[in-house]
C-alpha cells in the first residue's frame, strides 16, 4: 500500500516539474459533436466500406496557458481493432493564439488551415483528416479530439508517423484538453 501511494506521489511531482497543466485544462468544444454524443454521418470516411463526406468537425478551445507558442490537434479512435488504436488526424504548428477551426479544415488540400500548419499522415495513409469508420457490427467506437498547447512549434513533416508525432506532442505540451464523441455503423 505504501509503495503505491509513494508511486502516485512521485508521478504527481514529476508531472508538476515538467510544467504540464492537468489533462483537460483546455476547454474543447464543437458545434458539430456533442460532448460524449453521437457523431453525425457526414464525418464518416468515404472508403473502406464507409460512405460519408469525410469532413473534420468544427472545433474551438479556451483556457490556453501563458507561454503557448503553438497548438496541435489529434483525433484518435482507441477502440479500433488494430491493437494500437487508429489515428484519424494530426495537425501541428497552428498559431498559439488560435481559438478555433472551421468544419472541414482538415481537408486533404489544407486550404482552410493557416500558413505554417502541417497535417500529418493519418492511419489511412495520407495527410489530412480521415473520417470515422468503425467496422459494421462493432460496439460504438470512441473518437477523442485532443487540443495540445505547446511550448514551441514542432519540427515535423507530413510523413511523420503518428507514434513519433504523439511523442513530440506529449514532450512539448504545457496543457491539453479533449472532446470525445462516438460512432457506430
Amino acid at each position: 500500500m505504501k509503495k503505491s501511494i509513494l508511486s502516485v506521489w512521485v508521478a504527481a511531482l514529476s508531472l508538476a516539474a515538467t510544467g504540464v497543466q492537468a489533462a483537460d485544462s483546455i476547454n474543447v468544444q464543437s458545434n458539430d459533436i456533442p460532448r460524449n454524443g453521437k457523431i453525425d454521418a457526414r464525418f464518416e470516411f468515404d472508403g473502406f466500406g464507409c460512405q460519408g463526406q469525410n469532413q473534420s468537425p468544427q472545433l474551438s478551445w479556451q483556457n490556453l496557458p501563458a507561454g503557448t507558442q503553438s497548438i496541435a490537434i489529434s483525433a484518435y479512435d482507441p477502440d479500433a481493432p488494430t491493437g494500437s488504436g487508429f489515428w484519424h488526424w494530426m495537425v501541428v504548428n497552428l498559431p498559439g493564439n488560435m481559438q478555433s477551426l472551421s468544419a472541414n479544415a482538415g481537408s486533404k488540400d489544407g486550404k482552410q488551415l493557416p500558413n505554417g500548419a502541417i497535417q500529418l499522415r493519418n492511419d489511412y495513409g495520407y495527410a489530412g483528416f480521415g473520417g470515422v469508420c468503425p467496422p459494421k457490427g462493432d460496439l460504438p467506437h470512441r473518437y477523442i479530439f485532443t487540443i495540445y498547447a505547446l511550448k514551441q512549434p514542432l519540427n515535423l513533416n507530413a510523413d511523420t508517423p503518428p507514434a513519433l508525432a504523439g511523442f513530440m506532442l506529449n514532450s512539448n505540451a504545457i496543457a491539453k484538453g479533449t472532446l470525445s464523441g462516438y460512432y457506430v455503423r
